[in-house]
């Protein structure tokens, strides 16, 4: 009778979306419950967080428009909240789904993200977002399709693979928190996985003069990694939405949150070979593999693991530099993605960001100018909408680096509907950084080492340099982007180093408009949890 009551409800809740969502594309339904359970990655058994009882979880699959229904039953026993990393969320930042924006799922309750994978392609990939459960597993692969008659600039593969690899730790998610929460760093990592298994724990079967797409994303938590197939080159296609010139390369930096699509032939005798990841500019290295099985192959891997690139930084900066957008391919509409000529426009100001790792109170914490983020009691985007005054303040950020002492805030940076910005993240750690915004796709129009001034913009790409949504600034480096505000909401600025953004390496970009037509952004969710400040308040009628 229960479930008789929760399918009634949604679909009253579907009928009633049409302002969140597009009525005339198509709908793809989910059910998904969040569990614990028990696996054994590294050999050490481990407490998980398992969607529909899978580790990783379900693959998303849409096309370009799709609207994606996914409800989620919360069974853990403590609150739950889903990311979609790389989704843009069109107007619609309060499906985004880190705490800023959304209230997480208490326990034994559900929530229905109303999604849509509006004017996107490409690979990407969700993960949970608090309470460090990223560290538990619940993170999966999405995988936007073009739409029928849209070209691709490649001949469709005979087959399509998604590889979740990552560091990862054999200590519980609960504990590696508390290590955090006491004011330490965590431990380097125990190993890596390859779509939650260990070495040679995963098996990739092609036929022999195949071509197959591999859809590769960093999902790990503190290290950069290289990816390579044993005697295969890799064409690479598509990064994070963008087509690329399918330039080859025997391996590939994939910095932590980063996706990278790439096409590869067995076009060698016949036997298995090593699929290899390696962590990047770790002490020590480390190692794991998955195996590239050939059908008529009767000749299992063996001997020596091919080698990679360990530590060399002017190596990953020269492959980054390499990795161009292809202006002729259409992207997820029809015309080509060079005729958006983004080198041409004025940019209206220039943000520089630089992080640091002071101590606070005793404590470890990690800044952007010296802020250092603090979750609020309630989601920033509720507060805004509700007008509760207290839950954060505007320009609570420099929008340059004041190299003062480093303090606590829950920082949110304003900025204006339709701004078109320059962003410089200034690097003067010893570790590579990796940055991530949410609800937009931005062009790496430079990175060069030491400090970034106007003259630098001499060295910048303002042809032909990729829209992604993740980005590496390399130790004692620069890394400057451009990005065309037209994104209204409340969007998460953060580190894809987890423990960083855990403890503090995160801001809050608030895009505004004064406009309430639903073109600019659409209406709280008639769904939306509320909590903190919000409780007791009312979204809007049915």
């Amino acid at each position: 009778m229960r479930e008789n009551r929760v399918l009634c409800s949604l679909i009253i809740f579907v009928l009633f979306a049409v302002n969140e969502v597009t009525a005339d594309n198509p709908y793809r339904f989910f059910t998904w419950k969040v569990t614990y359970g028990v696996i054994y990655p590294l050999g050490v058994k481990q407490q998980a967080i398992l969607i529909n009882g899978q580790f990783p979880g379900p693959q998303i699959d849409a096309v370009t428009n799709d609207n994606l229904i996914i409800n989620v039953y919360n069974y853990l026993k403590e609150p739950f909240l889903i990311s979609w990393n790389g989704l843009q969320q069109r107007r619609n930042s309060w499906q985004d789904g880190v705490y800023g924006t959304t209230c997480a799922i208490p326990p034994l309750r559900n929530f229905t993200y109303v999604l849509q994978a509006k004017d996107q392609i490409g690979s990407y990939f969700y993960f949970p977002s608090t309470a460090f459960h990223k560290a538990a597993g619940a993170f999966g692969g999405i995988r936007i399709w073009s739409r029928p008659g849209i070209p691709v600039p490649f001949a469709p593969p005979a087959g399509d693979f998604t590889v979740l690899a990552g560091d990862w730790f054999k200590t519980n998610h609960y504990i590696l928190r508390r290590v955090l929460e006491s004011g330490r760093n965590l431990p380097s990592p125990d190993g890596l996985l390859i779509n939650g298994r260990g070495w040679n724990g995963y098996t990739f079967n092609v036929n022999p003069g195949k071509t197959y797409r591999f859809r590769i994303s960093n999902v790990g938590l503190s290290a950069s990694i290289n990816f390579r197939i044993q005697g295969h080159v890799m064409k690479l296609v598509e990064v994070e939405g963008s087509h690329t010139l399918q330039n080859t390369y025997s391996s590939l930096d994939i910095h932590l949150g980063q996706s990278y699509s790439v096409l590869v032939t067995a076009d060698q005798p016949p036997k298995d070979y090593y699929v290899v990841v390696s962590s990047r500019f770790t002490s020590p290295i480390l190692t794991t593999t998955a195996v590239l099985h050939y059908s008529n192959s009767w000749q299992k891997v063996s001997g020596p693991v091919p080698g990679g690139p360990t530590t060399e930084i002017a190596w990953s900066l020269q492959q980054a530099r390499s990795i161009r957008w292809n202006l002729t391919a259409s992207g997820p509409r029809p015309n080509p993605q060079g005729s958006y000529h983004y080198g041409l426009i004025k940019t209206s100001r220039t943000i520089i960001l630089a992080n640091s790792a002071p101590v606070i109170n005793g404590k470890q914490r990690f800044a952007v100018n010296s802020v250092s983020f603090v979750q609020a009691d309630t989601p920033l985007k509720l507060a805004d909408y509700f007008k509760i005054p207290g839950v954060f303040n505007l320009n609570s950020i420099p929008t340059t680096p004041t190299w003062g002492n480093a303090y606590l805030q829950t920082s949110v940076m304003g900025s204006n509907f339709r701004e078109y910005v320059e962003i410089v993240f200034q690097n003067w750690e010893d570790t590579v950084q990796s940055w991530h915004i949410d609800g937009y796709s931005f062009f790496v129009v430079g990175m060069d080492g030491g400090q970034w001034t106007p003259a630098s913009r001499a060295r910048y790409n303002l042809r032909d340099t990729v829209a992604r949504c993740t980005t590496q600034v390399y130790p004692r480096a620069w890394t400057a982007i451009y990005m065309a505000l037209d994104n209204v909401g409340m969007w998460n600025v953060r580190s894809e180093s987890w423990a960083r953004q855990y403890l503090g390496q995160q801001f809050y970009l608030r895009v505004y408009t004064s406009s309430t037509s639903f073109r600019d952004e659409l209406p709280i969710p008639r769904n939306a949890l509320l909590c903190g400040r919000a409780r007791g308040r009312h979204t809007r009628p049915l």
